[in-house]
Formats: C-alpha cells, sequence, structure tokens
C-alpha cells in the first residue's frame, strides 16, 4: 500500500488532511480487496479525525478496528482515549490523555499541533479569564498557563490574577464534505456486500 501521500501531508504538517487521505486509502485498499489491517496506521488515522474535530468519525473508526490490533498497538488506545475526553466533554482528561503517553515522533507533531490548535480554538471566544480557570482548561499548571498566556500576546493583571485575551481572527469551515459522505457511503456499501 503507498502511504506517500500521508507521509507528505505528516511532513508538511497538513494535519488537517490526514483523515481525508486514510479515508481514501482505507476504501481504496477495501475496493480493491488489499488485506491492510494489520499495517494500517491506525492511530495516526484516528488523530486525523481528532484533530479536525471529527469525533463521530474517529468513534466509528475504532468500532472498526480489530480487537488484536488494539492489544498490539497502545498507541491507538492512547488516541482513542483522547477522542473520549472530547466526547465527554472533559477537557483537562484531554490534556491528562495527551501527556501521559509517549508518543512515537508521527503521532507526537500530530498531537502536538492539535493541542494548541484546540487551545487557540476554545480559548478565542472569551475575553477575561482567570489563571486558575485558563490552568483548569488548559491542563497545566498555573504558572504553566500564564507564560502560555503571555506567549500568546495576553495580558495579565499580576493583582487580580486575570487575563486579558487577545483576539483572534476565526476562520470557519465547513466540516461536511459532500464527496466524504459519498466515499463513506461506498465503504460501507461495500463492507455490506
Amino acid at each position: 500500500m503507498d502511504f506517500s501521500a500521508l507521509t507528505d501531508a505528516l511532513a508538511s504538517e497538513s494535519y488537517d488532511q490526514i483523515a481525508n487521505i486514510c479515508d481514501t486509502l482505507m476504501l481504496q485498499a477495501a475496493s480493491e480487496g488489499i488485506a491492510f489491517r494489520d499495517d494500517w496506521p491506525y492511530a495516526i488515522h484516528l488523530l486525523g479525525h481528532i484533530y479536525v474535530n471529527d469525533i463521530n468519525g474517529a468513534r466509528f473508526l475504532f468500532k472498526m478496528i480489530p480487537s488484536a490490533v488494539r492489544e498490539r498497538q497502545p498507541e491507538v488506545l492512547a488516541a482513542w482515549k483522547i477522542g473520549q475526553r472530547l466526547w465527554t466533554k472533559d477537557y483537562c482528561g484531554v490534556h491528562e490523555a495527551i501527556r501521559e503517553f509517549n508518543w512515537s515522533p508521527e503521532a507526537q507533531s500530530v498531537v502536538a499541533a492539535f493541542s494548541d490548535r484546540r487551545m487557540d480554538q476554545k480559548l478565542i471566544h472569551a475575553e477575561h479569564l482567570c489563571i486558575q480557570d485558563t490552568a483548569l482548561f488548559l491542563g497545566m499548571n498555573e504558572d504553566d498557563a500564564a507564560n502560555y498566556a503571555v506567549r500568546q500576546g495576553w495580558t495579565m493583571d499580576p493583582a487580580s490574577q486575570m487575563l486579558t485575551v487577545k483576539k483572534q481572527a476565526v476562520a470557519t469551515e465547513q466540516k461536511l464534505d459532500p464527496s466524504k459522505l459519498q466515499r463513506l457511503t461506498e465503504y460501507v456499501f461495500h463492507l455490506e456486500h
């Protein structure tokens, strides 16, 4: 199986394309009858769905991963643990799940980018936050949260321990691509017949 598109996406840090590339490759392999289950990059595939906040896609992918593969690849379980925490909106748990696993170099780059992106997306709507709440949300101690905030250009009032968030431009994107839905339909049809 040719994973060059996936390798290129990882090398160019185009993490938002990983899930799409993996979904396409999986459909292609299934339609051609290629056995792929044992050597599929499931952890990267899961992280690709998580990166674009497609938790449902990650959940369905995890359900179809053979249990033998889950047992042999602890990184798959670690990636899914992040997905579970997001599903239940346990944001502090997301950071715990990220920190408590020793990720492979490929997965580490995706996880780090996801963590940074998620922080930016979730905190962008706030105007003022106390250091304690920020630390809890970011899964950091208060000193690290304060340092992170200052690096992001936020201002901190030492007397009140309040942060003023620097607003950034918000980019919106469509989550459901019709071609993605078509590919999923074809894949399900292939599995059923």
